[in-house]
């Protein structure tokens, strides 16, 4: 058979039902056939952010695939690729490259080798004979370990070669490994006698599917449970011990019981250092799982290190603790503490979540927004900046997988692919992005997307005329050349495209204007909410 029908049979025989991509790719065309569905998109990146979240909503099962044109197609889609190294995400990235002749010749882009500092692996396919054994190691790659992307390019001279038949290929194991039984029993040890721990859940407890243990886990000794960006909604931000989830903004009981833990377990996390995530405090001790050894002491020093699933090191320390612990430890008492720092908080905060300004206070517009749709049904995400920061210390997320957080690399115009793809993936449910001025800009025009595609999303756009945000580290170049100032009327622009748009300007109109965009999705139409909203640059940062 020939090459291309030969990978959309890999594809499909790995389970993969969408394949989002730009021509000219003939992947595309065999894909097709194959009766997978490929979703075209206005440009590389939004379409690798589609099958970034694929990959995201269901934990690694379903993998995202992306394919795209040799040369400039590639080169457009770096930044998307990069993001999902950045955020650990198993997408499978298939380029056309340039003739096998001409692949190593100046200028011609290169996908595998220009791709392989931000990939998992990165390897063309040189020989049709072998293509079985290539997908054999590339989807090895996206099914085992910390997630990455993975890059497979297709020379443009390829497409006429033939594969043997019949085609020599099973789709790959999975597998998971565990940590140290003498490492799991001293960790196990300190959690039990710990005075005030703290758990810190990341991602890879979704990826793990562990969400049952990681919760019987904080029942069970009464430890306050705080998650990254990445693992928000990990654990159900509703229960009594529940800190919340902590980027850049946090709710205040995060930095507080942190600073005051004697102990914190990181579990399916990287403890990476960045803006956007919790700084650890200094002279903890730490127990550190993670499921990729090189994280460990990578930014915090680990005492114990848990190399391993979470699933798998979360049942090996539940039935270690199990032996000296036989039933729930009394938790009413840290429960009113938390309880008592998120009502001091919050009613520092009531006075924006409730305003009735106008221009709109951004707060006011998620507040309505988060008890006005059904959270238990609704997969949300933000984009970088003010949405991210607004957002994620108030949303309460309460069933796994119902919250994309991420903040690494931050690229603006992130959330609408996100929402896109877990619409895809997840059709039964409301998926939310929320935006500003600023990323509407830079990935606006996939709106058409959704439309054309019949991906019928909800698009929270907070539009302030402003990068504001940047109005304090920019006074001179705002003053004398406005150099901050954004605009546009995009309500209309979603409808010129086909969808729904509406503008909203005052505080009585929120709800009822997120009522009627919820129902369009219900009947398959995508939906653009633009608030207009205040310069508000205040976050709740840690001592506020």
């Amino acid at each position: 058979m020939k090459l291309g029908t030969a990978i959309a049979e890999i594809m499909r025989r790995e389970g993969i039902e969408i394949l989002c991509g730009y021509p000219v790719n003939h992947l595309i065309e065999h894909a097709a056939k194959a009766d997978i569905r490929p979703v075209m998109v206005r440009q590389e990146r939004v379409g690798i952010h589609m099958a970034d979240a694929i990959s995201r909503v269901t934990s690694g099962r379903s993998i995202g695939a992306f394919c795209m044109q040799h040369g400039p197609g590639a080169e457009n889609a770096m930044g998307g690729v990069a993001q999902c190294y950045g955020e650990s995400v198993p997408v499978l990235v298939l380029p056309m490259g340039y003739q096998r002749r001409l692949a190593h010749i100046e200028p011609n882009f290169n996908s595998s080798e220009a791709m392989k500092p931000f990939s998992k692996s990165s390897e063309p396919i040189i020989l049709a004979a072998e293509v079985c054994n290539i997908f054999r190691r590339a989807f090895t790659k996206l099914k085992n370990g910390r997630g990455g992307p993975v890059i497979v390019e297709i020379p443009s001279d390829m497409w006429n070669e033939e594969v043997p038949e019949p085609l020599d290929y099973t789709p790959v194991l999975r597998t998971r490994y565990g940590a140290d039984p003498v490492h799991v029993k001293e960790a196990a040890h300190l959690l039990v006698n710990a005075k005030r721990a703290v758990i810190y859940a990341g991602q890879g407890v979704h990826y793990a599917q562990a969400w049952p243990q990681l919760k019987r886990l904080a029942e069970r000794l009464a430890i306050p449970v705080t998650t990254s960006l990445g693992g928000k909604s990990s654990f159900p931000e509703t229960h009594p011990l529940s800190l919340g989830s902590g980027g850049l903004a946090v709710p205040r009981a995060v930095p507080n019981f942190l600073g005051e833990a004697d102990v914190i377990f990181g579990i399916g996390c990287s403890f990476t250092e960045t803006n956007f995530g919790i700084a650890m405090p200094k002279g903890k001790t730490i127990i550190h799982s993670t499921l990729d050894p090189n994280h460990l002491n990578k930014d915090v020093e680990a005492k114990i290190g848990l190399v391993g699933d979470a699933g798998l090191v979360l049942d090996a320390l539940l039935e270690e603790i199990g032996k000296t612990v036989t039933a729930d430890r009394d938790a009413s008492a840290v429960a009113a503490e938390i309880a008592a720092s998120h009502k001091e908080w919050l009613a520092k905060w009531m006075p924006k979540l409730t305003s009735n300004d106008a221009p709109l206070s951004p707060y006011r517009v998620l507040w309505d927004l988060q008890h006005t749709v059904d959270i238990d049904n609704t997969i949300i995400t933000h984009d970088a900046g003010s949405p991210r920061d607004q957002l994620s210390p108030f949303w309460k997320s309460t069933k796994p997988l119902t919250y994309l957080g991420w903040g690494k690399t931050t690229q603006l115009g992130y959330g609408l692919g996100l929402a896109m793809g877990a619409k895809l993936a997840k059709p039964d449910k409301l998926c939310i992005n929320v935006w500003g001025d600023a990323a509407i800009g830079f990935t606006g025009m996939d709106f058409e997307t959704a439309v054309r595609e019949r991906i019928p999303i909800m698009s929270i756009l907070l539009n302030n005329f402003s990068m504001a945000i940047e109005l304090k580290v920019m006074p001179v170049s705002t003053e004398k050349y406005r150099s901050t100032d954004i605009s546009g009327d995009y309500a209309a622009m979603a409808r010129a495209f086909g969808g729904h748009g509406e503008r909203v300007t005052r505080p009585e109109d929120i709800i009822p204007a997120i009522k009627r965009g919820i129902q369009k999705t219900k009947e398959g139409v995508p939906v653009l909410l633009e608030f207009i909203t205040s310069k508000e640059t205040e976050v709740s940062r840690p001592g506020t």
